[in-house]
């Protein structure tokens, strides 16, 4: 009987050890590539292999090439790739308010918190250049950079920024709007006098000075202007940034008009 139970733990050990074993093995020398191992298995002697030519990874096949890109055969575009609703432009606003105020501030004229404090100057949408730039320049800069200013492509995707330039385009028209502007029942007025009802002081609209630390890196005190794909010659230097107390759509009931 006791010899009986010490054969029986005897199998029971071995065949346990048997089976420890095993797993081992499996797991230590499973048939696998490792990455950027060399292998006998391919002619080419490399593990990781090719990707298959001409396919496209799902939901990347971005057929509307204007949409991803701003630019239409090279140059920027001028349009919006879907209509500008009221709900797209406070999106716009929303993203905007969040990635492009501190350098370009809530009226986009170029002065932002940061820039007060030292970082380069921004361009103000309110110049001439910027007033007359097609769409796509803006989608553009935003998914590339410009000057100083880094891309947000990965921050923002193509949606957002669309939004984003539908929103600049009402933003500038915003600091100069004339009642031909707006929808019949909607009345415009100068910025000081909505600051005057708000109850706010009278230096709310009084003009935007870009304090004395901040950097332009141009020898006579300008933006960068540097060439974008198919925009045309660049080179000269954009004014500095310049607003005045140009009429601006009231503030409706509740809110809050923009600093300018």
């Amino acid at each position: 009987m006791r010899l009986t139970s010490r054969r029986l733990g005897l199998a029971t050990a071995a065949l346990s050890l048997l089976v420890v074993t095993g797993c081992r093995q499996d797991m230590q020398n499973q048939p696998k590539f490792f990455p950027q191992r060399g292998t006998d298995f391919y002619a080419d002697g490399r593990s990781v292999r090719p990707q298959v030519e001409n396919t496209v990874a799902r939901n990347q096949l971005h057929e509307d090439g204007y949409f991803y890109t701003g630019l239409v055969n090279g140059k920027e575009g001028d349009g919006m790739p879907f209509p500008a609703t009221m709900q797209v432009l406070e999106r716009g606003q929303e993203r905007y308010n969040v990635y492009c105020t501190p350098c370009h501030s809530r009226v986009g004229n170029g002065i932002g918190m940061i820039v007060q404090r030292g970082y380069s100057k921004a361009g103000s949408f309110h110049s001439a250049r910027l007033e007359t730039a097609p769409l796509g320049h803006f989608f553009h800069v935003i998914s590339n950079g410009y000057g100083s200013m880094p891309d947000y492509s990965s921050q923002i995707v193509p949606a957002d920024r669309w939004a984003i330039v539908a929103y600049i385009k009402a933003l500038q028209l915003s600091q100069k709007a004339t009642q031909a502007d707006v929808a019949s029942g909607a009345h415009v007025e100068p910025l000081a006098s909505i600051a005057e009802r708000e109850g706010l002081p009278a230096s709310f609209a009084d003009e935007w000075v870009l304090p004395p630390t901040a950097v332009t890196g141009t020898p006579d005190n300008g933006l960068y202007v540097l060439p974008v794909t198919g925009a045309g010659a660049a080179g000269t230097t954009a004014a500095a940034p310049s607003r005045n107390n140009a009429a601006a759509p009231a503030a409706s009931a509740g809110q809050t008009a923009p600093k300018q």
